[in-house]
């Protein structure tokens, strides 16, 4: 019984002891985590993450390593030179030196970030390769609706949402919505994408796919959409394909003083004599930017007696305005041009007692006054268009309200 007791305790002793081995052999041969940023794998080198200072400059840099052989300090520069001006490099700015895992000072590649999302890389290893690169970032796609709770920046940051995103929505609905007048218990909701590195960070908001704010009682919808392929830029639309904004700005000027309004008769602060004034004068300072207030092409540029430099927009078979008096002239006959783009600058050219804008505007070849004209909030879509647009935002609508609906238990 005694040799029994003494075989099992000398078992159970050797299992333990086999035991507590297996446990340190793991131990033993645990790896470190793989660092992989910048196209680098980190423990394959001896890795340097360091900020510029005030002084640094690429040469001071790589003058601290050896470099592999045959190649030279002026040999890289210049290379780098044809990809990237070495000049713009910045103190506070991160760099990245990869150097041999043995010898720390043997050189092997170089990396310089420019900002979150690009950086500069040059690599030693065979021959001298210089690369722009772009950090690899994911997109997610997400529906959010909410209540307003103090500014529209807060109830978004409360919901995990960049802030920034307030100002581009006050851009979006800056003809329809006054922000300012929004109140606490207001819905919206907008459907986003936003971007990411693929450790997770957060860069914001890319795009804004829809939305919609309640506003007076009522929901007002937001798509972005091209109407043409050629466009440059998305324009917004409602669920009824309206434009969500104006086709015209209120008036060419950002700052002015309205001194002469249209009136079938005015004295003619030149002429001396009582006439027509089918235009709106504003005053602004010599040199102030005309902008065209509507989107169209260019009808005709020139000089008149009367109308000093001019220029004239066709911007549909309905409507053209026109722009007398200018200083300077800034587009061509024939040339497209955007709303809000500027054509001019204000000047005191013709007939003019002093520096100023006047606007004229046709409706079906009549002059009229825009300022007591509903004018259309946008160009109209054609029948064509218009199919095509609403069949687009269909399932994007449906997304914001189902939202809605679930987040208000409507």
């Amino acid at each position: 019984m005694k040799y029994i007791l003494y075989l099992l305790i000398l078992v159970l002793g050797f299992s333990c002891q086999q035991e507590k081995s297996e446990k340190v052999a793991k131990i033993a041969v645990k790896k470190e985590p793989i660092v992989k940023e910048y196209g680098f794998i980190f423990n394959d080198f001896t890795v340097v993450q360091d900020t510029l200072e005030s002084g640094d400059t690429f040469s001071t840099i790589l003058e601290g390593y050896t470099l592999p052989d045959s190649l030279k300090l002026f040999d890289i520069t210049e290379k780098v030179k044809d990809s990237f001006n070495i000049k713009n490099i910045r103190a506070g700015k991160e760099f990245i030196t990869f150097s041999d895992k043995k010898n720390k000072k043997n050189l092997k590649a170089f990396v310089y970030v420019q900002d979150k999302t690009s950086y500069l890389v040059v690599d030693l290893r065979d021959s001298i390769k210089v690369e722009i690169k772009k950090r690899p970032t994911i997109l997610k796609r997400r529906t959010i609706a909410a209540e307003l709770d103090g500014s529209l920046s807060e109830t978004l940051s409360r919901n995990g949402v960049s802030a920034a995103l307030a100002n581009e929505l006050a851009q979006i609905y800056k003809y329809s919505i006054d922000f300012f007048k929004l109140k606490k218990g207001d819905k919206f909701a907008v459907t986003i994408q936003e971007k990411y590195f693929e450790n997770g960070e957060y860069l914001g908001v890319d795009k804004v796919e829809a939305s919609y704010f309640e506003y007076k009682g009522k929901k007002i919808y937001a798509f972005p959409y091209k109407l043409n392929e050629n466009q440059k830029r998305v324009e917004y639309y409602d669920e009824k394909a309206s434009g969500a904004k104006s086709m015209f700005l209120k008036a060419p000027l950002d700052y002015f003083k309205l001194t002469s309004k249209f009136t079938a008769r005015r004295f003619h602060p030149v002429q001396f004599k009582w006439k027509a004034h089918n235009g709106t004068d504003y005053a602004a300072p010599h040199g102030t930017p005309i902008k065209t207030t509507a989107s169209g092409v260019v009808e005709a540029t020139g000089y008149t007696s009367g109308n000093g430099n001019f220029v004239k927009v066709k911007h549909n078979s309905k409507y053209s305005t026109q722009y007398l008096h200018m200083s300077k002239i800034l587009v061509r006959r024939g040339q497209s041009v955007t709303q809000g783009q500027i054509i001019g600058k204000v000047g005191s050219t013709g007939l003019a007692t002093g520096p100023h804008v006047c606007y004229r505007f046709w409706k079906n070849g009549v002059q009229v006054d825009p300022l007591r004209m509903k004018l259309p909030s946008s160009e109209p879509m054609t029948k064509k268009q218009k199919e095509k647009y609403l069949a687009t935002i269909a399932p994007l609508k449906k997304e914001l309200d189902d939202t809605t609906a679930k987040t208000f238990k409507e």
